[in-house]
């Protein structure tokens, strides 16, 4: 057969020359650049997941449960008790990890001739699927330290009055925090202009100095909270995001997914994940307290570090981000280049892979300064 590439097949003019979205799987040692939760899922987890997957396995000869209401009304009852708001059934919505949820809502509310904003450096993967579905992408202002610049920010949806306001907090790759006022302003902004719909991404709340926005949804329809159960919970493996938002919002996104898109095997494994919430939480103050003592082992060494309130820290200043980033890959420690000029990301990990990490950070901080 011809050689035959990407751009020599029919494609859309706006996927054309763009790659996809991937961090390097690279078999190394220490690996702490995607931000998953290090520790393994508990026995008595993985022995309830067995069983609830084996009851399943008897049934798979017909479809799942369309609407997914077992698993919707108990990831309900844990926003709930920790969110610091009531959610019902009828608020919550579940996907094959958020990024499918962020995808269902931009096919209900961006699109062709619709636009989305996001405040930039922040997670890619919304410019990626507004770009799938058809959305234009807009890039919002963020200051020198990587706060969103209200006034710019507010200015911009003005005048671009977007379909769609993304807010990350805590922000990926930054791992800093959105006050909640700064999150009602743009929500305000968003209304005047359009209105547009509001989706603040909580993928890493769980790990928040602070509380949820999700009381914010009181008497706002346009707002919604993004949530997964890839990080706090643990099972990345599992692929599993979810919603929270006004019962019309949940009504609009059924209209674009899938049938049938959560499987059941998928639903059982996250229902035993929140039969266990207690013991998994647990893990995620020991992870709170190894990011808080890697901040300061960081700053100690004499790096710049972001403030972060999520599973991973940003770390620099580097002239060249990309050359210090394979020299720990070569001291046997994978951390990420989100493409942030002159910083890196690393994942809080284990007490023994955080040490191999500041070893690492040491020993190339000790070459800088005598090269330098």
């Amino acid at each position: 057969m011809s050689d035959v590439r990407i751009d020599d097949l029919p494609v859309r003019d706006e996927l054309r020359g763009k790659s996809p979205y991937g961090a390097p799987q690279l078999d190394v040692p220490v690996r702490l650049n995607t931000n998953e939760n290090p520790y393994p899922l508990p026995e008595p987890l993985v022995e309830r997941i067995t069983e609830r997957v084996r009851e399943a396995a008897r049934g798979l000869n017909r479809y799942p449960d369309r609407d997914a209401v077992e698993l919707r009304t108990e990831l309900a009852k844990y926003l709930t008790k920790t969110g610091g708001h009531p959610v019902g059934v009828e608020n919550v919505w579940a996907a094959n990890g958020s990024n499918e949820v962020i995808q269902q809502l931009l096919q209900a509310f961006g699109g062709p001739g619709r636009t989305a904003i996001g405040f930039e450096p922040s997670y890619s993967m919304h410019a990626l699927i507004a770009r799938g579905t058809g959305t234009g992408w807009i890039s919002g202002p963020r200051n020198e330290d990587f706060t969103i610049d209200l006034a710019a920010a507010e200015k911009a949806i003005a005048e671009r009055k977007p379909d769609v306001v993304f807010i990350t907090t805590p922000n990926n790759p930054t791992g800093n925090a959105v006050a909640p006022e700064t999150v009602l302003a743009l929500y305000e902004a968003a209304q005047a202009a359009k209105p547009s719909m509001v989706i603040v991404d909580e993928a890493y709340i769980e790990f928040s100095h602070g509380a949820s926005l999700l009381p914010l949804l009181q008497g706002r329809p346009h707002l919604v909270i993004s949530r997964t159960m890839s990080k706090a919970f643990g099972a990345a493996g599992l692929r599993l995001g979810y919603l929270a938002a006004h019962p019309a919002v949940v009504d609009a996104v059924q209209l674009v997914r899938l049938p049938y898109h959560l499987s059941a095997i998928t639903q059982v494994t996250a229902l035993a994940a929140l039969e266990h919430t207690d013991t998994l939480l647990k893990y995620v103050e020991q992870l709170k307290s190894e990011r808080d003592r890697l901040v300061g082992e960081l700053r100690a060494i004499g790096y710049d570090v972001t403030e972060s309130d999520a599973n991973f820290i940003q770390f620099g200043r580097f002239a060249d981000a990309h050359e210090a980033w394979r020299k720990i890959l070569d001291r046997g420690v994978l951390v990420r280049d989100n493409g942030v000029p002159g910083w890196l990301r690393v994942t809080a990990g284990t007490p023994a892979e955080n040490d191999a990490f500041l070893d690492a950070v040491r020993d190339l901080k000790k070459e800088q300064e005598q090269s330098g």
